[in-house]
């Protein structure tokens, strides 16, 4: 079977690392998406690749900078690609309908961009016969997440939420050993970043999304994977607000979130566990570190500690006028001995790779959709409490209350 086919959907930081006219000043500084999939189809795993932003005369500098950034440090690696709209086109916000018609059933897309654009490019590109991977939040609606699903069905196409903090070996490691750990008591996590993100945001920060939606999706999904026989039914919201305001976002902008979670034991009510998810986007500058992320897991019989931040490696530099800390298992961009790209430990990089073999199996007939989220990997299914949780999050700030979640035979639904 032929290699398969990608769109990628956005252009910027995440997936070419390129940002306001020039490299980005964030950890991504040669992307994540992009880099991966060129890497990817050097291996034979990827054929065609082709880009859809809103604006096409980006292109033109996006591909030299593709060009001197990768190409030319990863021994001539081959970052052509096909890009839609247009080099001349100013700005065309539908261009992505052109991008997938040029795909055919069967091919896949990526979509890395403000959450608010993911379910109208996803639901086009399913009802089209597309596999999709989905940056996270999947979506904003719960009800969205649920026609994604109907729809993925129906369409048989694979659906993949690139959860990335899934493939962190040690995260991954901690949710196999909570299986032994008894009953889920207590989680609590923190994630944040600095307040230069807002600048690299400051199209949709506080306008069309929050950092809960951004930072808190993380350690939900890792919540929801490492507790299965658990569901969420009641979600409390705090934010604390100014710095962000005083920084130029819309007003009403929280700098960080924090979600009360209530979980409950299936089929076993009166085993309840407590849940709080923090995540900010106004960490100081010069933190050392671009993510601060760590939890504690605690159950009947053990607890789990995990903080990912500095991982025992730093860095001095005069340029930077402070301590590093660097976080290579995440995205590892050191070339290899030959010089070609040597990141595909990474967990980032291993996202990539999992939904590819996964859509390859399915496309094959080595798995069914049923199996591929059996396996556990972050599909639809398996992330729909993230995104009820994150919803009702957003419902509990914006109402001043307590959202309840319910599941019924119809779906899952706020309250």
């Amino acid at each position: 079977m032929a290699p398969l086919n990608v769109l990628m959907f956005g252009t910027g930081e995440y997936t070419t690392g390129f940002v306001g006219g020039g490299m980005s000043t964030s950890d991504k500084k040669v992307g994540v998406v992009a880099l991966t999939l060129f890497d990817l189809r050097r291996r034979g795993k990827v054929g065609n690749l082709s880009m859809v932003g809103t604006s096409g005369t980006k292109f033109p500098a996006i591909r030299g900078h593709l060009q001197k950034n990768i190409s030319a440090v990863y021994n001539n690696l081959d970052v052509s690609f096909a890009s839609f709209p247009s080099d001349t086109t100013t700005r065309d916000p539908e261009s992505y309908k052109e991008a997938i018609n040029a795909l055919s059933p069967g091919d896949a897309i990526t979509i890395f961009t403000p959450d608010t654009t993911h379910y109208p490019v996803a639901l086009y590109a399913i009802q089209h016969g597309i596999h999709v991977l989905i940056t996270k939040p999947a979506v904003k609606h719960l009800a969205e997440h649920q026609e994604l699903l109907h729809e993925a069905r129906k369409n048989k196409v694979f659906v993949f939420i690139e959860h990335h903090k899934r493939f962190d070996p040690a995260y991954a490691d901690a949710r196999a050993r909570a299986k032994t750990l008894g009953e889920f008591n207590y989680f609590y996590s923190y994630m944040s970043q600095p307040k230069s993100q807002l600048e690299t945001f400051k199209a949709w920060a506080g306008k069309d999304s929050d950092i809960s939606y951004y930072l808190n999706s993380h350690h939900v999904d890792i919540c929801e994977s490492m507790v299965p026989e658990y569901k969420p039914v009641k979600v409390t919201a705090s934010g604390s607000r100014g710095t962000a305001e005083d920084l130029g976002c819309v007003p009403g902008t929280e700098d960080t979130i924090s979600l009360l979670v209530e979980w409950e034991k299936r089929h076993e009510s009166r085993r309840r566990a407590t849940a709080v998810y923090t995540a900010s986007w106004t960490a100081p500058q010069r933190a050392g570190v671009h993510s601060n992320q760590y939890f504690h897991y605690m159950a009947s019989n053990g607890e789990i500690r995990i903080d990912q931040a500095k991982r025992g490696y730093d860095v001095a530099e005069d340029s930077e006028g402070q301590l590093m800390w660097y976080n290579p298992f995440y995205m590892k961009y050191a070339p290899d001995e030959e010089g070609n790209f040597n990141g595909q430990t990474g967990y980032g990089y291993i996202s990539f790779e999992k939904f590819v073999d996964a859509v390859t199996a399915f496309k094959e007939g080595k798995a069914t959709l049923d199996e591929l989220d059996r396996r556990g990997l972050p599909t639809l299914r398996n992330t729909i409490a993230t995104t009820a949780i994150l919803e009702a999050g957003r419902q509990s700030l914006d109402e001043r209350r307590s959202v309840e979640i319910t599941q019924e035979d119809e779906g899952w639904r706020l309250r």
